[in-house]
């Protein structure tokens, strides 16, 4: 399954959450992001991963890396969603 039909089964399964959103929860994964030490250790893999010099256990870390970032990201697009809809609420 290419990353794009991934994300979208992500949604899909997601979306029990988003119906318990509220409006602090929302805002509060909109501003999720990842501390220095994490951004550090992401961008390390990430270079290593462009020259092909991953071990395979760092391969195995690095994937799990995205596949967190990839949900992370598809909450936060949910909770933009959310709160533009409940602007009032």
């Amino acid at each position: 399954m290419q990353n794009g039909g991934a994300i979208a089964v992500m949604d899909e399964l997601l979306e029990p959450v988003t119906n318990a959103f509220s409006r602090e929860v929302a805002r509060a994964l909109v501003d999720v992001r990842p501390g220095e030490a994490a951004q550090a250790r992401i961008a390390d893999l990430a270079g290593k991963h462009n020259e092909g010099l991953l071990t395979a256990t760092e391969q195995i870390e690095y994937e799990s890396y995205v596949r967190a970032v990839d949900m992370i990201s598809v909450l936060q697009a949910k909770a933009r969603v959310w709160l533009a809809r409940h602007r009032s609420a």
